[in-house]
């Protein structure tokens, strides 16, 4: 009877699937959002199995530690933010800003999009991988442009062509490695799988793979929001629903990162290709240099954690680049970390805006003052993302200063004077915000208010993330920094 029931690697991806098809079908939106909390909390329930009881890897999917630990992260947030979604977005409904159609599509495709991410991550098949992130993009798209105004529009074409792009670049690095590959493996999956490719890529043929590494980088950089590849990201962000910036931010990002370095340890075991890290290193350093000085001239509050998205992308491809153990531990740290802070950021942004009717930080002021959870949180979110102790984004920044200055010091003195840039930027912003004279909320202005229970669905996931945040900073648990310790070394 045991063997009849489905594996944690099939529900995992089967839950998403079905909920997506079920919200797809569902005549009616009310319950539409309880459902897509109930299938999330369900697939992070199939993602805690998964990581406890690898499956022997197949041709097509496979687990490890990697990405088990990413399925996790993946499966949380994506409960945390379906769960803020049920108040966020029925309110909009509510108030007339979204048609219950777009409701509906919204359930479904934020199901839909789950689904891809997590076939992207479990995906053993270089092919299936390609197809789960351009479904990614396409899933998004619609999301994006969820509100139909023209600057919604605009952005999600904006964000279609670029990463379509992007992907098809990343299609041509595909067929590269798939023909690298295929002169030692022979004709068909084998030569796709990654799980069979990494141990024999010493003998594949060198050119092939520096030149597919090349478009694969710009590709899923482009998805990753690396600088230059970036124009896209601050457009979605502003112009989506929050609750799409929060996924967006927390878990695209790192899917896309996580395609790389799976290409990256394909180039480590072959000694004659040439060495990635420098160009993430470059690539990063890039990104947090762009990120840190337009973050002072951003006039929308969703655009401005837009570029700390980009930022912090710039310091896991610093972290990544440079390589090493530590190195690595404080990338993934950092990844897990951002997903939870910027998340929670953005579920706080997204209930000020809400509040206010305004993403206009001019328009956002004092909420210390007139919302006092709002902005309370979100100085917490705000010194949390900066870097500040006990949070956990602290000891990842930490970790990779230590790891980059031994190896390379001005690299790392750049850096951590970006970082200050960064942090004051995000100080000044955060000022206005939180302490400066209190502006009308005319979201709130002769509304009825939210009911308790819609107020704590609402803000229940804020303080779970930075909850998270906190205990990562003090002290991280044994079994946690083991397991990250162990995926730090596989990536070399």
């Amino acid at each position: 009877m045991t063997a009849l029931l489905p594996g944690p690697l099939t529900l995992t991806l089967a839950l998403p699937l079905l909920g997506a098809l079920l919200l797809a079908v569902l005549p009616g939106w009310r319950p539409a959002a309880w459902l897509n909390v109930g299938f999330s909390a369900a697939t992070l329930a199939a993602a805690a199995w998964l990581a406890v009881d690898h499956p022997p890897p197949g041709l097509f999917l496979f687990i490890d530690d990697f990405n088990a630990a990413l399925i996790v992260l993946t499966g949380l947030v994506g409960f945390s933010t379906a769960l803020f979604s049920a108040a966020y977005i029925n309110r909009d409904g509510k108030n007339k800003r979204l048609a219950p159609r777009h409701l509906r599509l919204y359930h479904a495709m934020y199901q839909a999009f789950m689904f891809t991410l997590l076939l992207a991550l479990s995906a053993n098949n270089i092919g299936i991988l390609w197809v789960a992130v351009e479904g990614a993009t396409l899933t998004t798209v619609l999301m994006v442009s969820l509100y139909r105004t023209k600057p919604a529009i605009e952005a999600a074409w904006k964000y279609f062509i670029l990463c379509s792009v992007g992907i098809g670049l990343a299609l041509f690095g595909t067929i590269l490695v798939y023909l690298a590959a295929q002169t030692v493996m022979g004709d068909g999956s084998p030569a796709m799988a990654f799980s069979l490719m990494t141990p024999r890529a010493a003998a594949f043929q060198p050119e092939l793979l520096n030149l597919a590494f090349v478009f694969l980088l710009v590709g899923y950089g482009t998805k990753a929001g690396l600088v230059p590849l970036h124009a896209w990201l601050p457009d979605a962000h502003a112009e989506g629903p929050t609750p799409i910036s929060a996924v967006l931010s927390g878990l695209l990002l790192n899917v896309a990162f996580y395609v790389l370095l799976r290409y990256k340890r394909l180039l480590a075991a072959n000694p004659h290709t040439l060495q990635p890290g420098p160009l993430l290193v470059g690539l990063g350093v890039l990104s947090v240099l762009v990120a840190a000085f337009m973050l002072y001239r951003r006039g929308d509050i969703k655009r401005l954690f837009a570029y700390s998205s980009i930022e912090h992308m710039g310091l896991l491809a610093v972290a990544f680049g440079t390589g090493g153990a530590l190195a690595n531990f404080a990338g993934l740290l950092h990844m897990l970390m951002h997903s939870l802070v910027k998340s929670a950021i953005f579920f706080v942004v997204g209930l000020a805006s809400q509040a206010a009717g305004s993403q206009r930080i001019a328009d956002i002021r004092g909420l210390t003052t007139s919302a006092p959870l709002l902005g309370w949180s979100l100085v917490v979110g705000v010194l949390a993302i900066a870097g500040l102790p006990p949070f956990g984004v602290f000891t990842s920044e930490f970790l990779l200063l230590n790891a980059l200055v031994p190896r390379a010091p001005w690299l790392g003195l750049l850096l951590l004077g970006l970082l200050l840039l960064a942090f004051a930027a995000l100080v000044l912003r955060l000022h206005g915000l939180a302490f400066g004279p209190p502006s009308p909320l005319p979201g709130r202005d002769g509304a009825k208010p939210p009911r308790l229970f819609t107020r704590v669905v609402g803000t229940a996931p804020i303080f779970l993330h930075m909850a998270l945040a906190v205990a990562a900073g003090i002290a991280l648990p044994a079994a946690a920094a083991s397991w990250l310790w162990a995926i730090a070394k596989q990536l070399g």
